[in-house]
């Protein structure tokens, strides 16, 4: 029997989680007028749903995606959104993939998918105007202002948290602020409301007691985007670093992608992440080969440069990407003189065998940090 959405006379709009991501998109579509349906956040249910009808050899955020359509058109979506961009990651053929086995399966749906190719805040405006159904330009104008000012404000209170966590003297005090914050810029409007939400969220993390004096390491996160900003993804790798005194400099945050991609190059007031890392990495790799490979490699150097303790570099497993940086980052590590330890996810990997390797790491680099300090 063919399954088909519970509403058939409106527009039921759903996309994929990738960590916070579903808060300022949510808000764009509901500020346009849209009915938004969200699946739950990715889990052990999600995946398993995915995995199960995706081929073998294809990466995890697409088994995550799949299983977070299905979930929403079970529970009434018909409507789903899904973007496609330039370069040999596998990610431009997902929509294509993803709806033909909707389809397969018997689902009724209408997929909408923003074509990077075809321009940025143009094609993120017109797409979503077609898939809410909205002409309003006033509201759409709204709806991307929105979305923007909550990107930057989950990546400020985010950073904070990143910065609180090997430092605060009560454990799990920051993670509670940061959980407050979610919801609270989840649940603004309007720029007031959001504006007003942050006040009273920084105040709530001044009053988060830690020593601002510690002596700690830092160590970058790079990698593959998607597990980089999913937490489920990457099995809050940043969480564990935390619990082991080490502070978390993520090197890709939503911002820099909204603020980078989607702005004129005339506006951008810094060099962006891309040209850095390209600008940094041209001894090693020339061009650009897709996913974050470039941005991977540059990030390394960046933080040799920078005395960084020490880089993390995670990936889907089987990324053709991600596996071209894992062969040039020995070599990198080996040149600029840093420690690096690289993490391929997917559904059967362990985290008890992840932060068995991360205690590891983070034990080498404390040494390494010792016979320096005693040379």
């Amino acid at each position: 029997m063919q399954k088909t959405s519970k509403y058939k006379s409106k527009r039921v709009v759903a996309f994929p989680h990738m960590g916070n991501i579903y808060i300022p998109v949510s808000a764009m579509l509901k500020t346009m007028g849209a009915e938004v349906l969200l699946p739950p956040e990715n889990n052990s249910e999600t995946l398993t749903i995915g995995t199960r009808h995706s081929i073998e050899t294809v990466c995890l955020p697409y088994k995550l995606n799949l299983g977070n359509y299905i979930q929403a058109l079970e529970s009434g979506a018909n409507v789903l959104l899904m973007f496609q961009a330039p370069g040999s990651c596998r990610l431009g053929n997902y929509a294509t993939m993803a709806e033909a086995k909707l389809k397969e399966l018997g689902y009724e749906f209408e997929m909408v998918v923003f074509d990077m190719y075809k321009g940025k805040l143009k094609e993120v405006a017109k797409k979503f105007s077609y898939a809410t159904g909205s002409t309003n330009i006033l509201k759409t104008l709204r709806g991307i202002r929105i979305a923007l000012a909550k990107i930057n404000a989950l990546d400020e209170v985010e950073n904070k948290l990143l910065y609180l966590r090997p430092r605060e003297y009560q454990k799990g005090s920051a993670e509670n602020v940061y959980n407050y914050a979610k919801k609270e810029i989840h649940k603004a409007d309007t720029i007031k409301e959001l504006k007003a939400a942050l006040k009273n969220i920084n105040k709530k993390y001044d009053e988060v007691s830690h020593d601002s004096k510690k002596d700690i390491l830092k160590v970058y996160l790079t990698g593959e985007f998607f597990v980089q900003l999913d937490p489920f993804t990457n099995m809050e790798i940043e969480r564990e670093l935390g619990k082991l005194g080490v502070e978390v400099e993520r090197q890709i945050m939503f911002s820099h992608w909204s603020n980078n991609t989607l702005m004129p190059r005339f506006l951008q007031k810094e060099e962006s992440h891309r040209d850095r890392s390209a600008r940094m990495a041209k001894k090693y790799i020339k061009r650009a080969i897709g996913g974050e490979c470039l941005e991977s490699v540059g990030d390394v150097i960046y933080a040799a440069d920078k005395n960084i303790a020490g880089v993390i570099h995670v990936g889907p497993f089987n990324c053709n990407p991600e596996i071209v940086t894992q062969c040039i980052l020995p070599n990198v590590s080996k040149l600029e003189d840093i420690p690096v330890i690289s993490f391929s996810m997917d559904e059967m990997t362990g985290k008890a065998g992840l932060v068995t390797r991360l205690e590891a790491f983070v034990d080498l680099i404390n040494r390494r940090r010792r016979s320096k300090k005693t040379a």
